[in-house]
């Protein structure tokens, strides 16, 4: 898999821009020397004095009661510790952290029942990872089986078997919201486009699986390593499961070993992993299997079902959108609806409506829990929406280009306010798209398209996508689905701590678990180095563990550039300040005449007056009587970066307020070839274009793109995590969930366009979710133009094979 940059990026000019040193220029990870030579020190890695490791015995059936458990065998056996059950979690512990219903909870441990198939029924804590396996198969358990029900919309039927008998009913969260009048938007149009489209689960494949160590302490402290993205900010609640004062609880950040949003707040393990240390008194690790993995993480994708109308007038404007969507969360809502409110930040993707509706039903199922994936829902709204537009065009016979630039919002329309209350901060949507354009040349495979036709039975599609990738999510997003929300949170910070030392080497400390794949070392050294004017590989990067950690929310929603970026930023101005007014003090002048230019404080227009850093920070530490007066000893400030631009939302939820208003944009080309025989497919040529606001580092932005691309790719073409009626999954090794290789995914063309936003530092807007918002709509498209002789439309992903042969079969059929 390769893909190529454009090298010659297109950038909103303005009068304020500044020249940067090393800012959007490709510059390689620093990350990179420790990871590629093995020195990453992942879960697998790490081995304690006295380390116990935990296996789980699973669920075979997807709903039963758990009539009795038989471990004494298992404690038989040379090298088991202890064995533990639902019981003893429940005995022991609280249950673990939850966003949704109070009345749907969840243990590390089943309790009483068992609601999916993987769903843990027992852990056994033994010498080493071989003897606990060897103590699961030695447990005997008896289950009296219970009714399954496995399609969503089946399960809010009113017999439907209950889950959650406290609950009531499998109906977890329902809610319409309306701006504008979707009615007469619909009646007054020239053309109304109807669907039933499915979205089916998938979920990122990291490297390294979701692990933790738990290791008790001195002094009542328990240390917990794990390679959760977010433990910092949300350590008190895996405190209050585990029963433990909050102080007393300890993460200690891990690389993640990748995660696509998979170990976003990754919590069952390292909760499990805690409670079993404090009744074993020892350490313990527990590290999925990949087993582990595909059927009981925290992690699957979004699974929807949609019901949708859009209008359109005779000239291809859109009039108003319609939405009813039934999404199946699995057992438990451990998120909440939140994957929603990433949808409703860009309900009208790029588009200038202003009619909209959108019902939610989440529905609970025989499945394992829905988590995060790359894109969190927001990447299914823009597959709707864009099958919705091609079909729009394809009914009033306007090219896919342009229905899209007819209904644009435009680059004088910034900041732009859309139905329900986000804003869009910038853009230029005509842009991204006429530069795509210009590198894929679609005149040409248009008529190459009609020429393999004609000439050699070949079946070419062209398809283009454009839509919104939301980043730097508001807190509010959380709770504004709600008339009285239980945690009304509205802050959702980064910091970072800058310390220079008496040589004037510096160290970068970091708030929050960033080791993953999103270079967010070789981002914060990026900024620092543009800001002291030093060279970024010079800085020293660490991580703050809970007990030293200043507010940190994380990765998550293409977030972590820019907020680590304003954190240091942010302490590099106090830092800089400070050195500007030793400079002052001892070169007698005002600090307002000098200013900080590679690594040096100068006289403006005299900088043969100046002072190294090497020589301030020396004065710092050691010279107390040469510095002004009142001013401490030391060079070290921090800074906490709390959301750039946010409001609140209306009482009656008629506005939901200000959100996700960093708002990037894409359009990918795709073109392909497929068989209609045998329904395999070929690219020929893909090119994506990006807006991620002022590009950084080129080179991890296009990394993120290609990535992202290649997981679109793989739910629309490969990856499905199958349950089957009966609730069983089936997709439980990577013969039957297929992740695609080098050999399917193209080599991508990548083109960017920086349009900064307003609200940032350095106008960076969030890249990380990158392709995978587009890939699907692009891909979908291209297939439906390759095959539209015969009725190709695609209404499910993933694309089977099978499916595309039985569409042309069935058209050949009727002649």
């Amino acid at each position: 898999m390769t893909a190529t940059q454009d090298p010659a990026r297109t950038t909103e000019e303005g009068p304020d821009r500044p020249a940067f040193t090393y800012i959007g220029k490709d510059r390689r990870r620093v990350e990179d020397p420790r990871l590629l030579v093995g020195r990453g020190g992942y879960i697998a890695d790490m081995k304690l004095p006295g380390m116990l490791h935990a296996a789980i015995l699973r669920s075979p059936v997807p709903h039963a009661r758990i009539a009795s458990i038989d471990v004494s065998a298992a404690l038989e056996i040379p090298g088991v510790v202890a064995v533990f059950t639902g019981e003893d979690v429940k005995a022991h512990m609280d249950p673990c952290m939850n966003f949704g219903p109070a009345t749907i909870t969840q243990y590390p441990i089943a309790v009483d029942k068992v609601r999916y198939v993987g769903e843990a029924v027992a852990a056994v804590v033994a010498e080493n990872r071989y003897i606990a396996e060897d103590g699961v198969d030695a447990i005997v358990v008896e289950y009296e089986e219970l009714p399954v029900v496995s399609d969503p919309r089946a399960a809010l039927e009113p017999d439907a078997p209950v889950l959650h008998e406290e609950h009531g009913s499998n109906l977890g969260y329902e809610r319409t919201f309306e701006f504008g009048d979707i009615t007469a938007a619909l009646e007054s149009a020239d053309l109304v486009v109807e669907d039933e489209l499915h979205w089916g689960r998938s979920a990122g494949m990291p490297m390294e699986t979701t692990g933790a160590i738990a290791r008790p302490g001195h002094n009542g402290v328990l240390e917990i390593y794990c390679n959760s993205l977010n433990f910092s900010y949300l350590q008190f609640l895996l405190a209050a499961a585990l029963r433990i004062p909050s102080n007393k609880l300890k993460m200690q950040p891990v690389p993640a070993g990748g995660s696509f949003g998979s170990k976003f707040t990754a919590h069952k393990v390292p909760t499990l992993a805690g409670f079993l240390a404090l009744r074993t008194g020892r350490p313990v690790c527990y590290l999925e299997d990949r087993l582990d993995h595909l059927m009981n993480s925290d992690h699957h994708g979004s699974d929807r079902y949609y019901k949708v109308r859009m209008g359109f007038t005779k000239d291809g404007l859109i009039t108003g959108l319609d939405v009813d969507v039934v999404d199946d969360y699995g057992a438990y809502m451990q998120f909440g609806v939140g994957t929603h409110g990433n949808a409703l930040s860009q309900a009208v993707g790029p588009y200038r409506f202003r009619d909209l509706r959108y019902r939610l039903r989440a529905a609970v199922t025989n499945k394992c829990q829905q988590g995060a994936y790359r894109g969190f829902g927001s990447e299914v709204h823009n597959w709707v929406l864009e099958r919705l537009v091609e079909q729009g065009a394809a009914k009033l016979g306007i090219a896919p280009e342009e229905i899209r630039k007819r209904n644009f919002v435009l680059p004088e329309e910034f900041p732009y306010k859309i139905p329900g209350g986000n804003v869009y901060d910038s853009g230029n949507y005509p842009g991204v798209l006429e530069k795509a354009l210009s590198m894929i040349d679609l005149e040409h495979w248009r008529k190459e398209k009609e020429r393999l036709r004609r000439e050699e039975n070949r079946y070419i599609g062209i398809g283009i996508a454009t839509t919104q990738e939301r980043s730097v999510f508001s807190s509010t997003e959380f709770w504004f689905w709600f008339d009285e929300p239980p945690f009304p949170i509205t802050s959702s910070p980064e910091s970072a701590t800058i310390t220079i030392d008496p040589t004037g080497a510096f160290q970068l400390l970091l708030h929050c678990q960033a080791m993953w794949g999103n270079s967010p070392e070789t981002v914060a050294t990026t900024i620092l180095a543009e800001e002291f004017g030093i060279e970024p590989e010079s800085v020293n990067v660490s991580y703050a563990d809970t007990s030293r950690a200043l507010p940190g929310t994380g990765p998550g929603g293409s977030r972590f550039t820019v907020m680590v970026a304003g954190a240091v930023r942010g302490a590099a101005r106090k830092l800089k300040k400070k050195l500007i007014d030793i400079a002052a003090h001892t070169l007698e002048v005002a600090p307002e005449d000098l200013e900080l230019v590679a690594a040096r404080v100068q006289v403006r227009g005299a900088p043969e007056r100046s002072l190294g850093l090497p020589e301030l920070a020396a004065s710092a530490y050691f010279f107390a009587l040469n510095l002004p007066p009142g001013m401490q000893s030391g060079l070290e400030e921090s800074y906490t970066y709390d959301h750039p631009y946010t409001t609140l939302p209306s009482p009656d939820r008629s506005d939901l307020g200000v959100f996700y208003p960093i708002m990037g944009h894409a359009c990918h080309i795709a073109v392909m070839e497929v068989d209609p025989d045998t329904g395999m497919t070929k690219f020929l040529d893909y090119v994506a274009v990006h807006d991620a606001g002022t590009v950084v580092n080129p080179k991890s932005l296009g990394g993120h793109v290609t990535g992202g691309a290649a997981q679109g790719l793989g739910s629309t073409l490969y990856e499905e995590l199958a349950y089957d009626a009966d609730g069983q999954f089936r997709s439980s090794t990577f013969l039957d969930y297929l992740v695609p290789t080098a050999n399917e995914v193209p080599p991508f063309r990548i083109g960017h366009v920086e349009t900064p936003s307003p609200y940032t530092e350095y106008g960076i807007k969030g890249g990380g979710e990158g392709g995978r918002m587009v890939t699907p709509s692009a891909v979908s498209a291209a297939i439906d133009d390759a095959l539209r002789e015969y009725g190709m439309h695609v209404r499910e992903l993933p694309i089977k094979p099978a499916d595309i042969v039985a569409t042309v079969q069935a058209a050949r059929a009727k002649g």
